[in-house]
């Protein structure tokens, strides 16, 4: 069975040259190309991709902009021509970093990486997550949160020491916050029932 991947670059020749890296390997079916993080988003709000190919660098959101809005947890290997980006890719646990420009066999063991992971544990599982805020990744234990209050297309998460504001949504934070501890109580706000009693 085929993986489904999306491919999200806003450079057309790169977005080609992995298509055909995608169609040679037979391993990947494409399910669509987007220039921007806002139609990817789009799409994936109707239909999901087991993969994502994602550029970091475009115009508007950035592709740590993409993950921190993702409302489940596709494969993710990030394409992008710097090494500045690898040690925010490694913080979102991203599956493989392909450097442009890489080669058919680079691309093919990223590929092949992906089912030899299948049996290791989801990071979902954890028990922290991060969030980029103040142009900072920041680890939050999620034991530590007392709450998480919806502010538009932000959302402030509350702690005993400080407060942290991130661009995602409570939609969003649903999915990662699986479990007894959080309960949604409002439409703008999601808290941790351990401590408020």
């Amino acid at each position: 069975m085929k993986i489904s991947c999306i491919i999200v670059e806003d450079i057309q020749i790169a977005a080609d040259f992995l298509k055909k890296f995608c169609d040679k390997s037979g391993l990947i079916e494409v399910k669509g190309h987007f220039l921007n993080v806002a139609d990817a988003l789009e799409f994936l709000d109707k239909d999901q991709a087991d993969l994502i190919f994602l550029d970091v660098e475009m115009p508007g959101a950035s592709g740590f902009d993409l993950l921190d809005r993702l409302t489940y947890s596709p494969k993710i290997i990030l394409t992008t021509s710097k090494t500045e980006y690898a040690f925010d890719a490694f913080q979102y646990h991203v599956n493989d970093y392909l450097k442009k420009p890489f080669t058919y066999k680079r691309f093919l063991e990223a590929v092949q990486k992906l089912g030899s992971e299948e049996q290791a544990p989801a990071e979902a599982g954890n028990d922290f997550l991060f969030i980029r805020s103040e142009d900072k990744l920041i680890k939050l234990v999620k034991d530590e949160i007392f709450y998480i209050e919806s502010m538009r297309d932000y959302v402030k998460f509350v702690t005993a020491g400080k407060s942290y504001i991130t661009y995602s949504t409570l939609k969003n934070l649903e999915e990662k916050l699986t479990g007894a501890s959080f309960l949604k109580v409002h439409r703008s706000y999601i808290i941790n029932i351990n401590k408020m009693f």
